[in-house]
């Protein structure tokens, strides 16, 4: 059977996974009555739930006698250390582009990626039936952008095909609106090569993705690069400098149909394929027969740039919630995910009770958060930092990011206004139709922290914006953080309407009613720039007389300001947290006790 390697990369819901969804059917991976999930690649729950794809996964189908292993990729930047590993996979690339928003973004990163490894892509633009479609300005944006990242004649030289992943049909006529997937599936064929690798040389597998399973252990997946394994043959995990971690069989090995993975006694080289029976060995390692010695060269993974504390949740109100508090819980959860996700590194704090988590972005480790928190997990979570570094004169350097904005043209003044306030330098403004601008900036990523809140108010919720990792350049000095003070309580106790009423004025309040308090605690935003502790916790003294005019009516509150884990992270400043429990999100004050908050800002102050 011939075997063609693919991966399909787009931006962020530009179809990629309904795409996946209905190649699944046409080639008959599926039972016509067989009943699946809308967009079955994205099994997990967050996936589901947010609509992107966080998670790299391979698939396998088989149309007339060729299998295509397809590897739906994550689009969002966050993710990218799961493309950079999956890229080294393939043969070919199938870049999705939508009809009407255009080359993208992250489609620029992970273009970038495949182009550097030489790939020779099949452009697709999804979406032909949009009735704001743009097709020839999107594939002349298309071209641009391998012109610009430095693409080889044979690359610019790529086929298109038209398409509706949701409807289900591919052509090469950009005007046709039916038919079937046939061209995609004869354009995979013809134009992706089949894997030039040696069949009878040594069996050389280097490790890309990580999972667990409850019976088999580690599960490495990868591509075979060089020769046979068979099941039970002996083989050793080899590091980047060749060193062997550890020598073992291969117990299982698994290849992908459909959704599913499957038992096979045999793989050759080009398969993709899953293997247990290590221990020890994850992402880059190079599996092989115990007399190679060279590693294959893994592809180097771009640096985290932003890290957040997690610590053990010590706050009044601990272990009401979750079943997993201890710091030796959260130490071992942590370090298994960064064993798995190479672009999270982890350092332990001298404490013990705290750890430095960085990352790509504040989605990333948000979604490690909100995951944690469904598995019982209870934390403290400091505001998000940037990293920084020192360039060849030992001058501090920070990161910058490349933001891209589309919002109507009404609201585009605010928009530069408030990211010339986060020192973002204007590269380029232009109109992209139907009464929007794109406006791009060059923005160092620590001003960018929190604002994606403020940016949806300013623009009615029609602006969109994506980040993107440019460089590491000078320190750009102090940028302005959170205008407003926060409310905070003086004791502990329940939160009552009566003394709630009055704070009301005082400006926006993050609790309601009857809900549980702790010294400390944040429980809204003062309409001042300075903190204000207040007592939201007084009851109306009770006396035999009643007040005249109705004054005894019920005390209508406005419904609280509730806000999601993402949105707690970006609001918090440095001497504030986040507890997070399986139930509930809270904000507080890093020191509870007022006068260890007063001690700790003199000193700071000092300092």
């Amino acid at each position: 059977m011939q075997l063609r390697n693919i991966a399909i990369i787009a931006h962020v819901d530009h179809g990629k996974t309904t795409l996946v969804d209905q190649l699944f059917r046409q080639s008959g991976t599926f039972r016509d009555n067989q009943r699946i999930e809308e967009r079955a690649m994205d099994s997990n729950d967050l996936e589901k739930e947010r609509g992107i794809t966080i998670l790299a996964k391979p698939t396998s189908i088989e149309w007339e006698g060729t299998r295509i292993n397809i590897v739906d990729t994550p689009g969002h930047a966050d993710f990218g250390g799961e493309v950079e590993r999956i890229l080294s996979m393939v043969d070919g690339v199938i870049l999705l582009v939508d009809s009407s928003e255009g080359a993208m973004p992250q489609t620029k990163f992970v273009t970038g990626k495949a182009l550097a490894l030489g790939l020779r892509p099949i452009v697709v633009v999804n979406k032909v039936d949009r009735p704001d479609e743009r097709i020839q300005e999107v594939l002349d944006e298309v071209f641009d952008l391998f012109v610009s990242l430095d693409a080889s004649d044979e690359q610019l030289d790529f086929p298109v095909l038209y398409a509706s992943g949701r409807n289900g049909y591919a052509s090469e006529d950009p005007t046709r609106r039916e038919g079937t997937l046939t061209p995609l599936f004869q354009k995979i064929v013809d134009h992706v090569p089949p894997p030039a690798l040696d069949v009878d040389a040594p069996f050389t597998f280097l490790v890309t993705l990580l999972d667990r399973d409850n019976f088999l252990g580690r599960v490495l997946t990868g591509r075979v690069t060089s020769g046979t394994v068979k099941v039970n043959q002996p083989i050793h995990a080899l590091d980047m400098d060749g060193k062997v971690i550890e020598t073992g069989r291969a117990s299982k090995i698994m290849t992908f149909q459909g959704l599913e993975r499957v038992p096979t006694d045999e793989a050759r080289a080009g398969d993709i394929i899953s293997l247990a029976g290590l221990a020890v060995a994850t992402v880059s390692n190079t599996i092989a027969d115990i007399t190679v010695t060279e590693p294959i060269q893994a592809q180097p993974i771009d640096p985290p740039t932003l890290s957040m504390r997690f610590a053990v949740n010590d706050s009044p109100m601990a272990g009401r919630e979750g079943t997993k508090v201890t710091s030796r819980m959260i130490r071992d959860r942590l370090f298994r995910e960064a064993e798995s996700n190479v672009a999270i590194k982890v350092t332990e704090s001298a404490d013990r009770d705290s750890f430095e988590v960085a990352g790509r972005g504040e989605l990333q480790l948000g979604v490690l958060i909100e995951t944690m928190r469904r598995e019982g997990f209870e934390l403290g979570i400091s505001r998000p930092r940037v990293l920084y570094r020192e360039d060849e004169n030992g001058k501090r350097t920070e990161p910058y990011e490349t933001v891209i904005i589309d919002v109507d043209e009404e609201h585009s003044g605010t928009v530069v206004e408030k990211m010339n306030l986060r020192k973002a330098e204007l590269t380029d403004m232009r109109p992209s139709g139907g009464g929007k601008t794109r406006i791009t900036f060059s923005a160092p990523s620590r001003g960018m922290i929190g604002y994606h809140g403020e940016f949806l108010s300013d623009t009615r919720g029609t602006g969109i914006m994506n980040r993107l990792f440019e460089k590491y350049g000078p320190h750009k000095g102090p940028i302005e953080g959170r205008k407003n003070g926060v409310l905070i309580s003086n004791g502990a106790g329940e939160a009552n309407s009566y003394a709630l009423g009055p704070l009301e004025a005082r400006g926006i309040l993050f609790v309601g009613h009857g809900e549980a308090l702790y010294e400390g605690m944040i429980i809204g935003e003062n309409a001042k720039t300075e903190d204000l502790e207040v007592n939201p916790m007084k009851a109306k003294q009770l006396t035999n007389f009643r007040a005249s005019g109705g004054k005894d009516d019920a005390i209508r509150l406005t419904p609280p300001k509730k806000m999601t884990l993402e949105q707690a992270i970006a609001y918090i400043d440095d001497d504030e947290m986040v507890e997070v429990t399986p139930k509930t999100i809270r904000l507080r004050k890093r020191f509870l006790d007022s006068n260890e908050r007063k001690r700790n800002k003199r000193s700071a102050e000092a300092a």
